[in-house]
């Protein structure tokens, strides 16, 4: 579908300012969408905002359609009566420009456990009314999540798969006696989801608001440690023991010369079709609900997916295998609606499949203008040869930043050469006609200037930062997703600069989509 000119902000909200360690849903995600709407900006793209497992990747969680509970505000939870400040004086003193995970799950856990203590011992009326509202709302997944990480922090946290053999493999007397042994904590993950989704819809409703849609991101594949996997193993290549046969990946290529090893196992795509892709159309319209647009990470994958051997080292010696992709989007758009709001992130190795895929559906898809300046004029990804349904960006979450990447060396988060920098640079100084002085306005004005309908900018490049506010490296395993921005970075004067270029470039109109918060507020409270 045809979006309306606009333009908005990447930013992860783990990204934002906070004194517990990690960005949240509170005053300063609020704060957030204020300078977006004194931007003119209409977008606030996010990243999966799932409960995070393995290297604390968003890309990696315990379920498609739980929510990540470290950003519960505190804060609100005072507010609400279910803490109170004099429990919250004695937080650590967390660095303010990154996440240090290890300390944030301790300290956040155990402040959830008090609000979970305080909601059993005197919580109104009204609040375990709407919690019972939201169990019932949410028991497809929730019910099996909620036992899921009830089981997982009773075998410390160990992998489903080397859990005791009833409990992995769910014989019904093991699962029956598990639900009844671990009934009180079972309950409290499911009231830190409620607590979740109460607080988010309460932050998208006031972002639509404000003006600003919600974009969204999907993961193609789940992590192997989820609840997901877990309840449905029959989905997934597995062996008897519920072990991967094959995982996911990708090729060699602008990261990586070994190719990335995601190690997500792969769907059996015949047993979804034979169910009618029931699982799919579940998770994609509970996505919906939180979000106004979905990005589609990896969309190749549903043309073709890469598939590695398990138990190999590198993702170099996978193959291509076809998925059946066309008949899922018919599905989905069958029962969720004709025009899907999803834009496909069609980058790497996108063959004529992939493109006629995306087409016939009318996903706009991405281009991304650091990788513009590696060949010559008919790059696809130099503004002067986008086109009005793409989405453009300077760069993604997966990228260096803007000024990182003009001051790349040699082997330093891509494959280029010292020679291809140095060429890139200098294409890049020539088709933008800049000394380089601001090299990171000098990308924002590009894409938004060029005719692409929709333009994102991560906030790294907003504020000119550099490598060291890089989110993440792909096919690398540690220092990532930890970046925040301090209170105070972002500064009036950079917000007015954005709200000048969205004027000058006409997109500065409302974001069309309406909010969907009927259904929402109900089962959230």
């Amino acid at each position: 579908m045809r979006f309306p000119r606009s333009s908005g902000i990447l930013l992860h909200p783990t990204s934002l300012p906070g004194r517990y360690g990690i960005g949240e849903l509170g005053l300063e995600a609020y704060s957030f969408v204020d300078a977006l709407q004194q931007a003119r900006q209409t977008l606030w793209q996010v990243l999966p905002l799932g409960p995070t497992g393995y290297g604390d990747s968003p890309y990696q969680s315990f379920s498609a359609f739980a929510g990540n509970t470290l950003l519960i505000s505190l804060d609100l939870l005072v507010k609400e009566g279910l803490l109170t400040g004099e429990e919250l004086e004695g937080a650590p003193a967390f660095a303010e420009d990154r996440v240090d995970f290890g300390g944030v799950i301790e300290f956040k856990n155990a402040q959830l456990e008090r609000a979970y203590r305080c909601f059993k011992q005197s919580g109104s009326e009204h609040l375990r009314r709407a919690f019972e509202v939201f169990q019932s709302y949410a028991a497809a997944w929730l019910d099996d999540y909620g036992l899921f990480r009830a089981i997982k922090n009773h075998q410390d946290g160990k992998v489903w798969s080397e859990w005791d053999k009833e409990l992995a493999l769910r014989d019904n007397a093991a699962m029956k006696s598990a639900r009844e042994e671990l009934a009180d904590e079972i309950e409290a993950q499911e009231f830190y989801q409620f607590l979740f989704f109460r607080q988010w819809a309460a932050l998208k409703k006031y972002a639509n608001q404000k003006g600003v849609s919600i974009v969204g991101d999907i993961p193609i594949f789940v992590s192997y440690d989820s609840a997901d996997v877990w309840t449905h193993p029959q989905l997934f290549k597995l062996d008897k023991h519920g072990k991967p046969v094959v995982v996911a990946g990708v090729p060699p290529d602008y990261f990586s010369a070994t190719g990335q090893l995601w190690g997500n196992p792969i769907y059996d795509w015949e047993r979804m079709r034979q169910d009618g892709f029931s699982w799919w159309t579940e998770r994609v319209s509970a996505s919906f609900e939180l979000m106004d647009i979905l990005r589609i990470d990896h969309f190749r994958g549903f043309a073709a997916a890469w598939e590695i051997p398990a138990g190999h080292e590198t993702a170099e010696h996978g193959k291509w295998v076809k998925v059946p992709g066309r008949e899922l989007f018919s599905t989905l758009r069958k029962e969720l609606g004709g025009n899907l709001p999803i834009i496909a992130e069609n980058l790497g190795l996108i063959t004529p499949d992939v493109e006629s895929l995306r087409r016939e559906f009318g996903f706009p898809g991405m281009r991304i203008l650091q990788f513009g300046f590696s060949s010559d004029a008919e790059n696809k990804f130099l503004p002067h040869n986008y086109e009005h349904e793409d989405v453009a960006y300077t760069g993604t979450h997966d990228n260096d930043t803007t000024v990182g990447w003009f001051n790349a060396e040699e082997g330093a988060g891509s494959t280029r050469t010292a020679a291809q920098i140095e060429k890139e640079r200098a294409y890049s100084l020539k088709y933008l006609a800049t000394d380089g002085r601001e090299i990171h306005w000098d990308f924002i004005r590009a894409v938004f200037a060029s005719v692409a309908d929709i333009a994102i900018i991560p906030l790294q490049d907003v504020l000119g930062l550099g490598t060291e506010a890089r989110m993440n490296l792909p096919a690398s395993t540690s220092g990532n997703w930890d970046w925040r921005f301090r209170k105070g970075d972002l500064k009036s004067s950079m917000l007015a600069r954005l709200a000048e270029l969205s004027e000058t470039y006409g997109r500065n109109m409302p974001a069309k989509t309406e909010a969907k918060d009927e259904t929402g507020d109900a089962a959230m409270g």
